[in-house]
């Protein structure tokens, strides 16, 4: 898969961050470790979402995948997400990407860079313009006052003009 969508979230100082004024708890705890470790949690206690420890020991940040592209195994994604599911929409949120990945709070920890991971993150040598970023504010953080209008959000351009559709490439 391509990542196409993901939201940063700023640690102690930022009220929409799990970790906000140096809360840590058992669900956090991956927050506040090593960087480019999975941090998994639980949306509504029913749907995984995947984040990327971002900083590193002491420092809680993460990134939120928010979606991606199929770029290989349709087949493996279509079974897990349902036969009935549009491609569109296959990957197109954290719960649906987790979901086509079967990605679970029991991978939560998991270190994404390292070459024999079950489950990692790596360039494909693949870029994206800057122009082609769109950038804005985080989705369902409303309860964080002035920080859910932060542009935290970034997501790749999918307009005809940028070159990329929501399944890839022209």
């Amino acid at each position: 898969m391509r990542l196409t969508e993901v939201e940063a979230y700023l640690g102690i100082s930022d009220p929409a961050c799990h970790t906000f004024a140096g809360r840590r708890t058992e669900r956090t705890q991956t927050m506040w470790g090593e960087a480019g470790h999975a941090y998994i949690y639980l949306v509504y206690g029913l749907y995984s979402c995947l984040n990327v420890v971002t900083v590193g020991p002491g420092q809680p940040e993460a990134v939120l995948i928010r979606g991606a592209v199929v770029d290989g195994g349709l087949e493996i994604v279509r079974s897990r997400r349902g036969p009935k599911v549009g491609e569109a929409s296959l990957t197109d949120g954290p719960g649906k990407l987790c979901q086509a990945l079967a990605i679970t709070r029991s991978d939560d920890g998991i270190d994404l860079c390292t070459a024999d991971s079950a489950l990692k993150i790596c360039g494909d040598g693949f870029e994206v313009p800057e122009s082609q970023v769109i950038r804005s504010p985080r989705v369902g953080v409303d309860y964080a006052g002035e920080a859910a209008s932060w542009p935290l959000r970034f997501r790749i351009d999918s307009s005809p003009i940028s070159g990329f559709t929501k399944h890839g490439r022209g």
